[in-house]
């Protein structure tokens, strides 16, 4: 017999798979109100319960936590790893509600039905102050083209629009197979009169749509956001709307929430929802059942497909690959972020004491690393390659005895359209992760913290000018290094920084007249 808790409100016909199954006994009860605990062998869970350490140490029996829905931020998912609980959600279950909430948000903008309706239920009857527009003809733009992007594009072209999509993880093959052109983000905005995004949020997304683009867009232009608060600027958004720029905007997520007095709320050519875009009958059914489904099965001894953590594995095990995923997913993060381009394949060679262990797990890890910037829903070892497919690319490994003179080594080759980017990386017990070389140049860094990463041509003055600039706007560098391949030719810098480098620095950097190429990391 095994015993469940769903400690949030859940579609009862969604934990049938539970409920109907004489193996499992399944209890919905909150689990701040639950004295024992210890007898759970499974915790489900919608946003409400903060699944901490604290919890998982009252439920020593705990073997799987279910996110219904895909959001994992109320669970820690290291602790989780740690004590072999396996995590799992449900990625795909809402996707067809985000999506059509969002193309009702796009036709409720262009006809202003709220507005109407209001207008009407005050008394009034005023069929000339709510001239719309056929969305037939329109040009659409989508910011992002994972599941939610791709599936309204399927509804749009029903409506007869013409799409402009900008995704810059998007491969032109994997674009041919969905039927779409790659767009670059500015003619995205000069092109559509309606945009709309479905892109994580990042440090790269963060204002992606701002002060310093909104202008580019056509005049009258309608702007939705049902994905993140904050991809869209909300202080610019606000000076556009207020000047008639932009035609009008429909929210379903904000930067803080609830949004309060934000002055958005008094625009007549705004309309908003209580982040709602997951929140139809069919979705909670679909997340519940998916994730029931999922528990039943692992409980069972049956493989899952949704674990966002690694699998159980012994403590003997998990301490030898500990430093080594660590350092694939932080070697992986930084790739992504140098090689900011579509990715067809990526190639993990290890060499040395490294091959002794199992190195598929590390491989995930990497691959975890460099997705999570680019991907709509929350990676990990586990999803990494199904979520490496579905955006078209290759990964492979392979080990060989050519160590380079190192005790171990990692050494990733990403491979893009036009282009290619590489990064050989060691751990050694006594000074932990290094980076050692960066797409051909020899250099050895500790990869934390807040990066900067720049290329330039080998000579006399630039590393000063680089130290000038930072001192003048009060940055400390915490460490830098060097590398060149010859004399006078080109050269890298790595610096890292215990504060966030500011943007006035930074655009102070990029006017030094031999840097090549800079780039923040995190």
């Amino acid at each position: 017999m095994f015993y469940v808790l769903a400690s949030d409100p859940m579609s009862e016909d969604g934990l049938q798979p539970l409920l109907n199954n004489d193996q499992f006994t399944c209890v919905q009860k909150h689990v701040n109100d639950e004295d024992n605990l210890e007898q759970y062998d499974a915790l489900l869970v919608r946003s409400g319960t903060k699944v901490t350490e604290e919890v998982m140490e009252k439920m020593p029996n705990l073997k799987i936590i279910a996110r219904a829905g895909v959001g994992v931020d109320n669970i820690d998912i290291d602790a989780a790893t740690k004590r072999g609980i396996v995590v799992i959600n449900a990625p795909d279950g809402n996707t067809i509600s985000t999506c059509e909430h969002t193309f009702t948000m796009i036709a409720s903008l262009a006809r202003m039905i709220p507005q109407a309706t209001q207008s009407i239920k005050s008394g009034k009857w005023e069929r000339k102050a709510f001239l719309g527009m056929e969305l037939r003809g329109k040009n659409l733009g989508i910011v992002g083209f994972g599941r939610i992007g791709s599936e309204l594009a399927v509804r749009a072209r029903a409506f007869g629009m013409n799409l402009y999509v900008y995704d810059p993880f998007l491969t032109n093959e994997r674009a041919k197979q969905l039927g779409v052109t790659v767009n670059t983000l500015d003619e995205v905005l000069e092109n559509a009169d309606i945009i709309t995004v479905h892109t994580p949020l990042t440090k790269d997304t963060k204002g992606l749509i701002g002060h310093h683009n909104i202008e580019k867009t056509k005049r009258g232009v309608l702007l939705i956001n049902c994905a993140r608060g904050g991809i869209i600027d909300e202080e610019a958004l606000l000076h556009y709307l207020k000047n008639g720029h932009v035609g009008g905007a429909a929210f379903d997520v904000f930067e803080h929430e609830p949004p309060g007095d934000n002055p958005l709320l008094e625009l007549d050519n705004f309309i908003a929802t209580p982040h709602i875009a997951a929140s139809t009958k069919e979705a909670q059914l679909n997340v519940a059942a998916q994730v029931s489904e999922e528990v039943v099965q692992f409980l069972q001894g049956h493989p899952i497909k949704n674990s966002i953590n690694l699998p159980t594995m012994s403590d003997e095990l998990f301490e030898k690959i500990q430093p080594y995923y660590q350092l694939t997913k932080t070697m992986g993060s930084i790739l992504s972020q140098c090689m900011n381009v579509p990715v067809k394949e990526i190639e993990v060679t290890y060499a040395g004491d490294i091959t002794k262990l199992e190195t598929s797990v590390i491989t995930r890890s990497l691959l975890a690393g460099f997705l999570t910037p680019r991907a709509d829903t929350p990676v990990n070892e586990v999803n990494s390659p199904t979520i490496a497919k579905e955006r078209g690319i290759v990964y492979g490994e392979k080990h060989t005895e050519r160590s380079k003179g190192y005790s171990n080594l990692i050494d990733v080759n990403v491979i893009g359209e036009n282009t290619n980017f590489t990064m050989q990386a060691t751990y050694v017990k006594e000074y932990g992760p290094r980076i050692v070389n960066l797409n051909g140049f020899d250099i050895d860094f500790y990869p934390h913290g807040h990066l900067l990463y720049i290329q330039h041509i080998d000579k006399p003055g630039i590393i000063g000018q680089v130290g000038q600039i930072l001192g003048d706007h009060n940055m400390n560098i915490a460490t830098m290094q060097v590398g060149r391949k010859e004399a006078g030719g080109e050269a890298i810098m790595m610096l890292s920084f215990d504060d966030v480098l500011s943007d006035e620095a930074f655009n102070a950097l990029k006017e030094i007249k031999d840097i090549t190429s800079i780039k923040k990391i995190d």
